[in-house]
């Protein structure tokens, strides 16, 4: 079975490399295609092609692992389009996305660019599954906000756990390909001994951050990015994560819904 392996923080990120052992472990015929710098917050955008329909792509390496590998100047959700008409090869069967560096929750998952690849996957047919690892993966969590429930992640040890986390889910995520639908699966920033389990979740009414709007004038205004720190106890995918446990949610790509339209639609004759 081959794989196609994305994300949107870049193809030097630590998370391809990681999502790739995995991969790799797994006896899938892998293929990496990510974005040649960071494309965070790409969403489904098919950005990249240059004049005359022309895509950048350069052969790169994955650390010491002996796969084809492509950094290309486009956002992920491009790269999964090509790929699935054989832009890096053969058509892959499935799409692994991630692992990305920060959670992906809660209706936020509109702007990922992780998600976002996962998401064209499926609408051509190709199953999706998106990974993310919460927190600041690999750097001490000193901000007192932390849940003190789910430790430090001073050693990296988080990496660990979102590789466990992410072979557990391949593995039932290849017994059941459904392409109707992306798992998106999210991993707490502990060790693995800290790791509560994984369970299913909806998502957060909120993402992982909020916009705080600035000074303004007529020419610029800012914008701030703020890391929401929840506490709710409920089974949210953003709760569920900030209290330690591994989360997966279904999410559906778009689709039309039934609604009276009959005070607007002219009627055929």
């Amino acid at each position: 079975m081959r794989a196609l392996i994305t994300n949107d923080d870049g193809v030097s990120s630590r998370g391809i490399a990681v999502l790739t052992r995995v991969a790799l472990a797994a006896g899938l015929d892998v293929v990496v295609a990510a974005p040649h710098e960071e494309r965070s917050g790409a969403s489904a955008a098919l950005s990249g092609l240059e004049d005359g329909g022309r895509l950048r792509s350069t052969r790169t390496a994955v650390d010491d692992l002996d796969v084809d590998a492509f950094a290309v100047h486009a956002s992920p959700a491009l790269i999964a389009f090509v790929a699935s008409r054989g832009a890096f090869g053969p058509r892959p069967d499935v799409v692994l996305s991630g692992i990305n560096h920060g959670p992906n929750t809660g209706s936020a998952v509109l702007h990922s660019g992780t998600v976002g690849a996962a998401l064209t996957a499926v609408t051509h047919g190709i199953p999706g599954l998106a990974v993310s690892l919460a927190g600041s993966p690999g750097r001490a969590q000193a901000d007192p906000r932390d849940d003190p429930r789910v430790g430090t992640d001073a050693s990296g040890r988080s990496w660990d756990t979102a590789a466990d986390v992410a072979a557990r889910a391949l593995r039932w995520f290849l017994d059941h390909l459904d392409p109707s639908h992306v798992v998106n699966v999210n991993v707490p920033a502990v060790s693995p001994a800290e790791l509560r389990g994984m369970r299913s979740a909806r998502l957060a009414t909120f993402g992982a951050v909020q916009a705080e709007i600035g000074d303004r004038d007529d020419e610029f205004v800012t914008v701030r990015f703020d890391e929401i720190h929840t506490e709710n106890d409920d089974d949210s995918d953003a709760s569920l994560v900030a209290h330690g446990w591994a989360t997966v949610t279904a999410l559906r790509p778009p689709t039309a819904v039934t609604v009276d339209t009959s005070e607007l639609v002219d009627t055929p004759d």
